[in-house]
């Protein structure tokens, strides 16, 4: 092990446990409120960065610029979609469903809230729910474990095709997340994700950046000399990398990953978790600035990168290495620097860590609270219900690894899945639960299963058969594939639909339902 690689290992290293400590010193947990929402007492700071850190990923630092990278800036009409999505959502559903996951019987998950919203005696919503937040974060977790194993071979291998330091990676990224979040539940990793979030966005303001005085702040310049056949055409709104025209379908789509945001539990709970209104006003404020700052800078970082880097990703199809190559180019020459570099790859750590132990605790209570002690076994005590919980998060940890374990796993296509399937299966039941008092379980039911399967049938089902992607390689020819529509549009499109559909056509809820709603209008909390 050379010595710069020994430094930036020595980074890692300290980094790692200092999240771990983190979560030993917060290991206590007297209820399964204080776990699985830190007894509603985040502050404005946590809750922002933790809701947005654990948004992100390391889609942020990766999937993002390595889009960017090769399609040029046609590829931030996703970034514009995202930021529309934050906003609306810490506009529209934060403080209410606050006030309604406690009016609701004091819902302590996004399950137990439908079935409180609706007074679902079989708890048939529950059920559900739980199984789309299983199969959806089992995916989703996937994305994160794909971008550590994806780090550690580029840093400490030979590159994204060393299999050896690929697995190594994804076995050392999947016992650490695994750790802290079984050891401190939803405070640790809140309080982890605010230290994750600062790191996140002063690495991605910071590396772009240094890139772009790098090459003189001369980027159209630096494109040509680096082959980009149309400068001004890669550098468009309306523009692919190719220089042709962006499809409305294309612009759509990606505008599209706005509507996820409604459906996102490990958001969501953040906001159920705000300790007052005050302080969910503050938040929605440092939340926005910090998703404005940082999803600029990670489109900035692809377009620069392209310019400044030295080795060719785009060619090599590699593109989702660029902010570890962009690291790896600007912090050598000595050992101050390789450290310095090293603490800036922690922010991809960081984005990995904050979201994945986020997806892993809402994994954790939708078995513990919502099928075990909800469903199963409604007798059960606090600490057999936190035990379940917790072997919940190590079962979905293992079906994650097993999905990463492919070198060629692409992180912007797994978090794109499981971003669409929560988006179309929750958000419109979210929005509606909120705002449309007549909303029935009917409706709810409907709405989320149609959401759900849309999303499945579109993506998964090869009914196309199989194409060659790579020499010995195939993938599923999908629906998607064939007409490039976001399932996610399609999804929320036809939930929304059926479950007013169905709710119109079917009886309206009764007295009980309607004065709760009527309750989150007046109730200050």
């Amino acid at each position: 092990m050379s010595q710069n690689t020994l430094t930036v290992l020595v980074a890692f290293v300290i980094y790692m446990g200092m999240m771990i400590l983190i979560g030993a010193l917060n290991s206590k947990n007297s209820n399964n409120e204080d776990y699985f929402l830190g007894g509603r007492g985040l502050s404005s700071w946590t809750a922002a960065l933790s809701a947005q850190a654990s948004d992100m990923s390391g889609w942020l630092l990766m999937g993002l610029p390595g889009a960017v990278y090769l399609a040029g800036t046609g590829e931030v009409w996703i970034a514009i979609g995202l930021l529309i999505g934050t906003v609306l959502n810490w506009f529209l559903v934060a403080r209410r469903l606050r006030k309604y996951t406690i009016v609701a019987n004091n819902s302590l998950t996004i399950p137990s809230f439908f079935e409180n919203r609706f007074h679902d005696k079989k708890g048939v919503l529950k059920i559900i729910s739980s199984i789309v937040i299983i199969f959806f974060f089992a995916v989703y977790t996937a994305s994160a474990f794909a971008s550590g194993a994806k780090l550690f071979a580029n840093v400490f291998g030979s590159g994204a095709d060393d299999s050896t330091a690929y697995m190594i990676g994804l076995i050392v990224a999947t016992v650490v997340i695994l750790v802290y979040t079984l050891l401190g539940g939803f405070k640790a990793v809140c309080y982890t994700d605010f230290i994750q979030g600062m790191l996140m966005l002063v690495a991605i303001l910071a590396v772009p950046i240094i890139a772009y005085v790098s090459i003189g702040g001369d980027l159209t310049g630096a494109l040509a000399s680096k082959g980009v056949a149309d400068p001004a055409g890669y550098l468009s709104l309306m523009k692919d990398g190719e220089g042709n025209n962006i499809s409305a379908v294309s612009i759509i789509s990606n505008l599209g990953w706005a509507l996820g945001y409604f459906g996102m539990p490990h958001i969501l709970v953040r906001f159920m978790a705000i300790k007052s209104d005050k302080e969910v006003k503050k938040s929605r404020v440092i939340a926005i600035v910090w998703v404005i700052l940082s999803l600029t800078a990670a489109s900035f970082l692809g377009l620069v990168a392209r310019g400044f880097l030295t080795e060719d990703l785009a060619a090599s199809g590699k593109s989702e290495v660029v902010f570890i190559k962009a690291i790896q180019q600007i912090f050598s020459g000595n050992m101050v620097l390789v450290f310095i570099g090293g603490i800036f790859l922690c922010g991809i750590l960081a984005a990995i860590m904050s979201t994945a132990d986020s997806q892993l605790l809402v994994t954790a209570s939708a078995v513990s609270e919502d099928m075990y002690k909800g469903v199963i076994n409604k007798k059960a005590s606090e600490k057999s219900a936190l035990n379940v919980g917790r072997i919940a998060v190590a079962v979905v940890a293992v079906i994650a690894f097993i999905i990463a374990i492919d070198p060629d796993s692409s992180v912007m296509n797994l978090v794109a899945d499981a971003w669409a399937g929560f988006g179309a299966a929750f958000g419109p039941i979210i929005l509606l639960s909120l705002f449309w008092k007549r909303f029935n379980l009917p409706g709810a039911i409907a709405g989320m299963v149609t959401g759900f399967l849309t999303v499945v049938v579109w993506d998964y089902i090869p009914f196309f058969g199989y194409a060659e992607t790579a020499p010995g390689k195939t993938a599923a020819v999908t629906l998607y594939s064939k007409t490039g529509l976001y399932s996610l549009v399609l999804g929320f499109a036809l939930a929304l639909i059926v479950a007013i559909i169905v709710t119109l056509a079917t009886k309206a809820p009764s007295k009980e339902i309607t004065d709760d709603f009527e309750k989150v209008q007046t109730i200050e909390i």
